[in-house]
């Protein structure tokens, strides 16, 4: 005869009242409903989870953005002009000085030219961004071609204009002595600062009836006037002093008059 099969039902005293699925006692051993094994699988999942480590909000990686900081454009004039050099060797700015491969391949067509006054003025601007280098506080990059092509810039006929795009889209400033591209750049709402201008902003500022000690340079346009210059650069026209010629004077400046390429001082000869 075959032999019976018992059936034993574990019931949890606490949850008497519930529908508990069953487990089945065989001679073969214990088998439990695919119900029971479901919710089991479930509980067993909650407590994983529940015991892993929790990841910190604040420690979620950063994506490097795209956008260069605190960053100053060049362009090839400013480069040859050279004196951006000094004020970044005084300090004066922090970050990332940029250089677009068009324009360094465009100071190396310079340094190769057959001009010697051009070929040295190129050679002078490689030799200053290799010196720029070792400046505490900058960082000089080159934006390759690559990165060009990257940023979309790289179909644009001319290098301004790629220098304007590069410049908006990093949110950078411009240093140029090129005055049309100086006004392009203002159109494009980028802050364009012209070499030639910061350097009239910083000349001595002298008032009508201020003293000054000069030497005559050479005779002023008008047969009667002699020419000196201020440490700066600054042109003073002294009237009576063409026989003055190499000699220092004493004069007290009697008007200033503001141009495009900076102050001129008219003065007299003090007696």
């Amino acid at each position: 005869m075959a032999k019976k099969e018992k059936q034993v039902k574990v019931i949890d005293p606490k949850k008497e009242k519930q529908d508990v699925p069953s487990i089945t006692q065989t001679d073969k051993g214990i088998h439990f409903s695919p119900r029971f094994i479901g919710l089991l699988a479930e509980e067993v999942a909650k407590t994983v989870v529940r015991t892993l480590p929790k990841r910190p909000k604040g420690n979620k990686k950063k994506k490097n953005g795209k956008h260069l900081e605190n960053a100053i454009f060049l362009d090839t004039s400013a480069i040859i002009d050279g004196r951006i050099f000094d004020v970044i060797t005084l300090g004066l700015f922090r970050g990332s000085v940029v250089i677009l491969d068009s324009i360094l391949l465009e100071l190396k067509h310079i340094a190769d030219s057959k001009d010697l006054v051009k070929r040295e003025r190129g050679r002078k601007g490689l030799e200053l961004l290799e010196k720029v280098k070792k400046v505490k506080g900058i960082k000089l990059e080159v934006l390759s071609e690559e990165k060009e092509k990257n940023m979309g810039i790289r179909k644009l006929p001319e290098v301004d204009e790629r220098l304007i795009a590069a410049a908006k889209i990093n949110k950078a400033r411009l240093i140029t002595c090129d005055f049309n591209l100086e006004k392009k750049a203002n159109i494009a709402n980028i802050t364009a600062i012209n070499v030639n201008t910061l350097a009239n902003v910083l000349k001595v500022i002298a008032v009508p009836g201020e003293s000054l000690h000069i030497q005559i340079q050479h005779k002023g346009k008008d047969v009667t006037q002699g020419v000196g210059y201020l440490d700066d650069g600054t042109m003073i026209v002294v009237e009576n002093a063409n026989f003055d010629v190499g000699k220092e004077l004493d004069v007290v400046v009697s008007r200033v008059i503001q141009t495009s390429a900076g102050r001129i001082l008219f003065a007299k000869k003090f007696f």
